[in-house]
């Protein structure tokens, strides 16, 4: 997908009091130093335009939501949505390479990891790459809580299949898997991406899993 630069938006982002600019320096301390309290963080990895989030944060102000996005021209969305909800104080975002994660957050520090619509990667090549490869899985364990999840949805059958290979594999536990999320008993709950929106309409089938690690 070709994104579309937006002049001035790196300098938006920079300036933006919604956006933790050093996040290597929150390691471990994201709750004393960013939200001030000891609730539940949960964090979505790709949280594109803030769609998702910002109702996340809307619907339960008692858990901390923080949103990776390493796009400056999309997380510039983000952040114009943000700015229209002053009232929210359990919500800010980053702009970040997943790949470094390890490298943010400390061990147990997150209780959810939500990844939402990810890129697929469609080249066998790249399968590295993919947000629920059994790479990108090894890096969330050490930073998930003893209770913490992994929640993973998509329109892709193929990324979904290739998923939840990967998490068996690993050794996670799928806790919930549903291959039409809107028509399953889980839909009143959920809460829609600008994606998911999108490719409902189109009759797309949205698929869901929740992974719990593996057990020591």
């Amino acid at each position: 997908m070709r994104l579309r630069n937006i002049p001035g938006a790196d300098e938006k982002i920079q300036g933006s009091g919604y956006v933790i600019q050093d996040p290597a320096a929150m390691q471990g301390q994201w709750r004393s130093a960013v939200f001030h309290n000891d609730r539940p963080l949960y964090v979505e990895i790709g949280s594109g335009k803030g769609r998702f989030l910002s109702e996340m944060a809307l619907l339960h102000p008692e858990i901390d939501f923080l949103g990776i996005e390493k796009f400056s021209s999309v997380l510039l969305r983000a952040i114009e949505k943000r700015e229209t909800l002053p009232e929210l104080l359990n919500l800010y975002f980053l702009r970040f390479d997943a790949e470094g994660i390890g490298g943010i957050f400390g061990e147990g520090e997150i209780d959810r990891i939500f990844l939402n619509f990810s890129d697929p990667w469609p080249k066998d090549r790249h399968h590295k790459r993919r947000l629920t490869s059994r790479e990108f899985l090894s890096r969330y364990l050490p930073l998930l809580s003893s209770n913490g999840t992994i929640e993973f949805k998509t329109d892709n059958a193929a990324l979904f299949d290739f998923s939840l290979s990967e998490a068996r594999a690993s050794g996670w536990e799928v806790l919930l898997e549903t291959r039409d999320l809107h028509k399953s008993p889980y839909a009143e709950e959920n809460v829609m991406t600008e994606y998911e929106q999108k490719f409902s309409i189109l009759g797309n089938k949205i698929c869901k899993m929740i992974l719990a690690p593996p057990k020591a």
